[in-house]
């Protein structure tokens, strides 16, 4: 297996609170998944090209399953993660960690969304 990660979901409390973060963030829009007529569960995908390296994933709502910062985080990729630090509180989250070096590895931070998820940008400077 030479790409275990194929998806990965972030629970939120606030659909359209997490929905305009993330829009906002990384400047895409999300595209509704879940079945509309299944008011249990609402999902909405981030952009994905399923001919390229890497996994996408979705904003979900879903009965029984609460948001909030937990043991596993989800790195976004950028092309300078200073872009997305410098519009994080502006979007209504909140810096965890400033850009730092993980030397030849590159640079991280870490955000907390609107709903208490905590969330990482990778790039390479």
């Amino acid at each position: 297996m030479s790409n275990p990660v194929c998806w990965f979901e972030i629970y939120v409390n606030d659909m359209n609170r997490a929905k305009q973060f993330y829009e906002s963030l990384f400047n895409l829009q999300l595209t509704q998944l879940s079945d509309p007529n299944d008011t249990s569960m609402e999902m909405w995908t981030f952009p994905s090209d399923m001919q390229q390296y890497g996994a996408t994933g979705s904003l979900v709502k879903m009965q029984g399953m609460s948001a909030g910062s937990n043991s596993t985080i989800i790195y976004f990729s950028s092309d300078d993660c200073a872009i997305e630090q410098a519009k994080i509180e502006a979007a209504g989250g909140q810096i965890q960690q400033a850009k730092m070096s993980i030397g030849e590895h590159g640079y991280i931070l870490l955000g907390v969304d609107t709903e208490g998820n905590v969330f990482g940008v990778h790039s390479m400077k």
